[in-house]
């Protein structure tokens, strides 16, 4: 089990911040770019603390099937005001709008 320590927190959230207006990234993805492959839990986690460490774009992360936080009410209003489009089902379309790392 991975200990949560304020570095760690820092490094998830210091990603958070990189992900630019109308894109999301996966909480695996995140975890991936921080050399934890297996840690989207982890990711998670610190997400739903994020409030406390100050203000981080945290809407904009999602699961890998591109879908919402079930307890962020507010999250799709935001990733929508950011010009992020809806599949039928509800979920983010990954194809079009996840963030690739190299690109702003």
């Amino acid at each position: 089990m991975t200990m949560l320590h304020d570095d760690l927190i820092y490094e998830i959230l210091s990603v958070v911040s990189e992900i630019p207006e109308g894109r999301v990234a996966s909480y695996g993805q995140i975890a991936r770019l921080i050399g934890r492959d297996n840690n989207a839990r982890l990711v998670g986690k610190v997400l739903s603390m994020a409030e406390y460490y100050g203000r981080y774009p945290c809407h904009r992360v999602v699961n890998s099937a591109g879908r919402l936080a079930p307890s962020f009410s507010s999250q799709r209003k935001l990733l929508e005001k950011e010009g992020v489009v809806f599949k039928k089902n509800g979920c983010v379309d990954m194809k079009i709008f996840q963030w690739n790392e190299g690109m702003t």
